[in-house]
């Protein structure tokens, strides 16, 4: 059995992605090597944007929100909270509570994990135009008390957060009645609604050149200070010109930049065979790995990247996969991912 192989299947027992019946967590492996991350030029993050009080008591769970919060080493990852259920209030806005530095969920954020949103803010409304899918953001003026370097990474925890909400596909950001054309700090544009068009922890393809490229977005792993597994999505930038897919796929077969923190959770020999998208709007992924037998489980961890990836792809599409010809294919969850598989309503569900 070949040692990649055996990493897989000893963390598979760690699983921790909601499906939302099962909890499960990705492999570990060691990153690839590979350039580092390579930071887009101000014009095409532009393009991107465009196109794209007291702590509160542990414990006291009433509600799930899936917030996207900075890791130990910066990265936003989405991380699934229980927080106490208000009566009557927006959910939108109280999952942005929690992204309040210091505000009144801060009992709830996992250990290495930040809220990012400077202290003191506070989000006087949140309103949804429904026609449009829009979310309009109001906050106070301690919003613009952030560090230069922070505020790319305000903004895509801001939009990640909000669009994870039914019905919202773009938002924008006002401050004291006043809607902001730029940011405050760094000047990031925002004369347009932000989507997830903009990314998340955007990085380059090693084979991309920045006037001809088009992002993907993947997930791979990595652990709390605890241990914990959990999934970081990545935005990369790959050549125009290629089925998203299939580019995601690739990027994600392709695993982590070196230094970067993160651990592939599929082999890197894997390949696909093929891409098909049936009658019932479900996208169909088939994979050739020699690694597995019929009759063997497939790591869940691997199987759930695949549906992550591919659902972020493809407009949430369920997912069924196949691999090597089998008749079956069953994770370590005992889960049969031949069938269509929807994207996890909770992802990261991580205890304090």
């Amino acid at each position: 059995m070949k040692r990649n192989k055996r990493n897989l299947r000893r963390l598979s027992a760690a699983g921790l992605l909601a499906v939302p019946i099962v909890l499960s967590g990705c492999g570990i492996l060691s990153g690839k090597q590979s350039e580092g991350i390579d930071p887009p030029p101000a014009q095409v993050e532009k393009q991107m944007l465009n196109t794209a009080g007291s702590t509160a008591a542990q414990g006291d769970i009433g509600t799930q929100t899936t917030v996207y919060l900075a890791d130990a080493r910066g990265m936003l990852a989405p991380v699934t909270l229980g927080i106490p259920k208000v009566e009557g209030a927006n959910a939108a806005q109280e999952s942005l509570e929690v992204l309040v530095s210091g505000g009144r969920y801060a009992g709830y954020v996992p250990q290495g994990f930040q809220a990012l949103l400077p202290a003191g803010t506070q989000i006087h409304q949140v309103k949804v135009d429904p026609e449009n899918k829009l979310a309009v953001v109001e906050f106070n003026k301690s919003f613009t008390n952030y560090k230069a370097a922070d505020e790319r990474r305000i903004l895509e925890a801001l939009t990640w957060t909000l669009t994870g909400h039914e019905g919202i596909e773009q938002m924008q950001v006002w401050v004291d009645g006043v809607k902001l054309t730029e940011m405050p700090v760094n000047h990031t544009p925002l004369d347009r609604p932000l989507s997830r068009a903009m990314g998340i922890n955007l990085q380059k393809a090693d084979d991309a050149m920045y006037s001809s490229s088009s992002p993907v977005t993947v997930y791979f792993s990595s652990l709390t200070p605890d241990g914990i597994q959990y999934y970081v999505p990545v935005t990369r930038l790959v050549p125009t010109g290629q089925d998203s897919v299939q580019a995601a796929l690739n990027e994600l077969i392709r695993g982590p930049h070196y230094g970067d923190g993160l651990v592939e959770v599929i082999p890197d020999d894997t390949t696909i065979a093929s891409i098909e998208k049936g009658e019932d709007g479900a996208v169909t992924v088939s994979l050739q790995d020699s690694m597995f037998e019929q009759g063997e489980q497939v790591p869940t961890e691997l199987l759930q990247a695949v549906v992550l990836t591919v659902a972020e792809n493809s407009g949430d599409a369920k997912v069924r996969i196949r691999m090597n010809d089998l008749a079956e294919v069953v994770g370590t969850d005992s889960r049969n991912y031949s069938e269509p598989v929807s994207r996890p309503e909770f992802i990261n569900e991580i205890s304090i």
